[in-house]
């Protein structure tokens, strides 16, 4: 069936196709009699407001893009519930894309969501992105940029993130309250900004307590979707290399699950032998034996406050207003459960 236009529910009604559009509007001019009709045909009639027209009107899209690194993994799978709760109460659509943690992928995926003429686009960088050219891009545009969680800090654009340094810091250090004095640490990739601040934070805890850094403890993880298999390959490397470690702070929860599987397969007792603090507070957590301390990300508030901070930066642009970019940080919890036994602290 061909859809219904304006001018057939005019017809239908007898009335000028200018009155319609004003009472499907709701124009204070036409009568609340009027508007309740045209409204009751155009809904009996199935009619679909003609969206590209009204872009065309409005010069927006009421579209925006999102690009993550996983859409699997829990923590970007509660920030997309964030992002789409607050988008659909200002009535816009969120285009997903994952990168695959492919910097290449990420850039053909920018270029694709500008082609399509979003407003405003979200993104969580792919761990292999080394130039941003293509994120400069999209500000050059005069479109709004904000990034999450995986951010680059010389892209002068809004950014949703927490202090990954200051939680590291505290998960480190709960692990030395508790008597650890060994302490290994499975980072992610070199490049992303929050792997290196995870990595920082856990070297200064080290420091500060008078822990000697030995290199020869951090493990490097990529932290894909091979994540639960790595943290068993570097669990069951560490054994084999320090048999004196006492504490590990593992980057990711994925990490530190797999990590937990081999050394309940090996016989090694978690906390009495080595206690495990994770990142990000996934639901398997708490029902991994024995369950995970970690530090607990707010996925679901970074995603809502990235929308309305992308947002406010529309509203400002179709003003004529200038931007000026935005840092949002959250606040973390370290959540102490029985990999080392205690309770919740703000950090």
């Amino acid at each position: 069936m061909k859809p219904v236009t304006l001018k057939e529910i005019a017809e239908t009604l007898d009335i000028s196709i200018t009155t319609v559009s004003k009472a499907l509007k709701d124009y204070p001019d036409v009568s609340k009699k009027t508007r309740k009709l045209v409204r009751e045909t155009a809904a009996q009639l199935n009619y679909r407001p003609n969206s590209f027209a009204v872009n065309l009107r409005t010069k927006e899209s009421k579209t925006i893009g999102l690009i993550i690194p996983e859409v699997v993994h829990h923590f970007f799978s509660t920030v997309i519930k964030g992002i789409i709760s607050q988008a659909e109460r200002k009535g816009y659509l969120v285009i997903i894309l994952q990168s695959n943690e492919s910097f290449e992928l990420e850039k053909k995926q920018i270029d694709l969501l500008l082609s399509k003429h979003v407003d405003g686009i979200l993104i969580s960088l792919a761990n292999g992105t080394s130039d941003f050219k293509h994120l400069t891009d999209v500000i050059d545009q005069g479109k709004p940029l904000v990034m999450f969680d995986k951010i680059a800090k010389i892209v002068n654009c809004s950014k949703v993130i927490i202090d990954d340094r200051k939680a590291a810091y505290t998960a480190t250090q709960h692990l030395i309250d508790i008597g650890c004095k060994r302490i290994a640490h499975f980072r992610g990739p070199l490049l992303p900004q929050n792997s290196i601040d995870r990595f920082l934070g856990y070297k200064k805890a080290l420091i500060d307590n008078n822990l000697p850094y030995d290199p020869s403890l951090v493990y490097i993880c990529d932290c894909s979707d091979k994540s639960f298999e790595e943290g068993k390959k570097n669990a069951s490397q560490l054994i084999q290399d320090h048999n004196d470690v006492d504490g590990i702070f593992i980057n990711t929860d994925m990490v530190a699950i797999g990590a937990i599987t081999e050394f309940n397969r090996l016989g090694v007792k978690i906390p009495e032998d080595i206690s495990i603090v994770g990142f990000s507070n996934w639901f398997m957590s708490s029902a991994i034996t024995p369950s995970l301390s970690t530090i607990d990300q707010p996925g679901y508030e970074m995603g809502k406050m990235a929308f309305k901070q992308l947002y406010k930066e529309l509203k400002a642009l179709k003003k004529g207003r200038e931007v000026n970019p935005k840092i949002i940080e959250l606040e973390t919890a370290l959540v102490k459960r029985d990999s080392t036994k205690t309770k919740i602290l703000k950090t």
